[in-house]
């Protein structure tokens, strides 16, 4: 006979439920973060805000330059082409109850403004010529710009047509390049007309009668037609190859009873950029 051992035996089912139910200990909760790590957390939260802000901000500042022209961008320019930098022009003021030359009721197509204003004045660098300040010159002093052989012809038509005034103004670039300009003023388009055709005889295919001193060739040029002024007249020449040391470049504006004159010389050759600049602003302040 088997014997029993001494007190209560424990099914195994029950013990392994007895175990089941014994509940486990709670985690113990993490550990709060230092004060200092959700400063940082914070911080570079912020900075990435920034920098994609910035970056917004940036990509439309690039896009606005790219999208002007250099020229409008501050510190930007595009290589000079040439011209020279004058002063801002404007029309001088006419006496009280005078029309502009080519306005309705005048028919002479007279400059009441004083001929003087009329002169473009010196582009910023250049020095002025002592000689030709922007007053009053002589005829003979126009004259001197001609060669010898046509001065005496000039001279006659002159004192037979009703010349008022010649203004004059000239100066000289960092270049070299002397420009001088000079306004015959008559009493009404009639006698400047007259003396354009009559004395210079202009002629678009050979040129004028009349040439500078020192020219001997000369070889007709044309602008471009946006540049033209209304009711006035140019006639563009430039010498012709071969010539001396320098090259002349000049033109005629006829302008209501207003011949005017402009000249550029220049050692070795003439700009044609300055030069069509410059008659393009006088033939303005004239039209």
């Amino acid at each position: 006979m088997t014997e029993q051992p001494t007190g209560t035996a424990v099914p195994e089912a029950a013990a392994a439920d007895a175990v089941a139910s014994v509940p486990e200990p709670a985690a113990e909760p993490a550990p709060a973060a230092p004060r200092r790590s959700r400063r940082v957390l914070w911080a570079a939260a912020r900075w990435t805000a920034a920098v994609v802000v910035c970056g917004g901000v940036g990509a439309g500042t690039a896009m606005g330059i790219t999208a002007m022209d250099r020229t409008d961008v501050p510190g930007l320019a595009t290589e000079s082409d040439g011209r020279w930098e004058y002063p801002r022009l404007r029309l001088p003021a006419l006496p009280a109850d005078r029309p502009r030359p080519f306005t309705e009721g005048n028919d002479g197509e007279i400059h009441y403004a004083d001929v003087r204003e009329l002169l473009l004045p010196a582009p910023v660098g250049a020095t002025p010529d002592p000689e030709l300040t922007g007053g009053f010159v002589s005829t003979e002093a126009y004259l001197s710009l001609y060669a010898k052989e046509f001065r005496d012809d000039l001279r006659k038509h002159l004192a037979d047509s009703t010349l008022r005034h010649v203004a004059a103004r000239g100066w000289t670039t960092p270049d070299g390049t002397r420009t001088s300009i000079h306004l015959l003023r008559f009493s009404s388009v009639a006698y400047a007309e007259s003396y354009k055709d009559l004395a210079l005889e202009m002629d678009g295919a050979a040129g004028p009668k009349a040439l500078p001193d020192g020219v001997e060739g000369v070889v007709p040029e044309a602008f471009a037609d946006d540049i033209e002024v209304p009711e006035t007249s140019m006639y563009v020449y430039r010498e012709k190859k071969p010539y001396g040391p320098e090259q002349v470049r000049w033109a005629y504006v006829q302008a209501g009873d207003t011949l005017a004159l402009i000249t550029q010389t220049r050692k070795g050759e003439a700009p044609a950029v300055p030069f069509q600049q410059t008659v393009t602003l006088q033939n303005q302040l004239l039209g």
